[in-house]
């Protein structure tokens, strides 16, 4: 039986030699909803999403996938698993065309031909502009077009939970309202979504649940509403725009 929580961590503590990244964090990411982690700079956001998927190891703690222990995994088990990781900076094959990156997202899982090609069709209904653009090149791609080849790659996996690494990087803030729009679908549709994401105010808008990172600790958490209006969140991270709103 599939766990409630499609993915968990438990006193999770990574570190990079003497600096601790991590202290003893506790994520919850429940099956089916959109959990966003926000924070400052080097609180440890990008290490979570690194570590559950299997490029960190962590020096203590655990980390489950639909309850079973996976934090010694690698990170070609993690994939196989379900855990696809979208990097900060998109990260396309700049020389190869977009079909072909699409191609190595499913490549990773050793799909046949046609569940490939099944696949490329799906994602194109999540972003019909690269149906258009299949033989150009991705670094010929704008900095938004890049983005959803990106997670688009992602999805060829037909990942379980999709983790992504500030993608609104670079981003317009139209494109970013646009890109959270279609997570929350993503998401309707039932898909789970782990999302490390610098606006925050947009970001926990769109979200079912949310993580306040700071130092490597977990300072706050609970649904993306009750963090919005947490006062700590509003002063620290939201700032005069929801002042405003408020």
């Amino acid at each position: 039986m599939t766990n409630a929580h499609a993915l968990e961590c438990r006193a999770l503590e990574v570190a990079y030699g003497p600096v601790v990244a991590l202290k003893g964090v506790d994520v919850e990411i429940p099956a089916g909803a959109l959990t966003v982690v926000i924070g400052p700079n080097g609180a440890g956001k990008t290490t979570l999403l690194r570590t559950v998927c299997g490029l960190e190891r962590p020096r203590a703690g655990e980390v489950l996938v639909d309850g079973e222990r996976v934090d010694r995994a690698t990170p070609e088990s993690m994939l196989a698993r379900g855990l696809a990781l979208v990097p900060e900076g998109r990260h396309v094959f700049p020389h190869l065309s977009v079909a072909d990156n699409l191609r190595l997202g499913a490549f990773a899982v050793r799909r046949s031909r046609d569940v490939v090609a099944e696949r490329m069709e799906n994602v194109f209904e999540w972003f019909p502009v690269l149906r258009e653009y299949t033989d150009r090149l991705g670094g010929n791609l704008s900095g938004g077009e890049q983005q959803m080849l990106a997670i688009a790659r992602a999805l060829m996996s037909d990942p379980s939970v999709l983790c992504l690494d500030e993608p609104s990087l670079g981003l317009a803030p139209k494109l970013v309202q646009r890109m959270l729009e279609m997570l929350g679908e993503m998401r309707d549709r039932g898909a789970t979504i782990l999302l490390v994401e610098q606006f925050a105010y947009l970001a926990l808008r769109a979200a079912d649940h949310g993580y306040l990172l700071e130092n490597g600790l977990v300072v706050r958490h609970g649904t993306g509403a009750e963090l919005l209006a947490d006062d700590l969140v509003r002063d620290s991270y939201l700032g005069a725009k929801v002042r405003r709103a408020g």
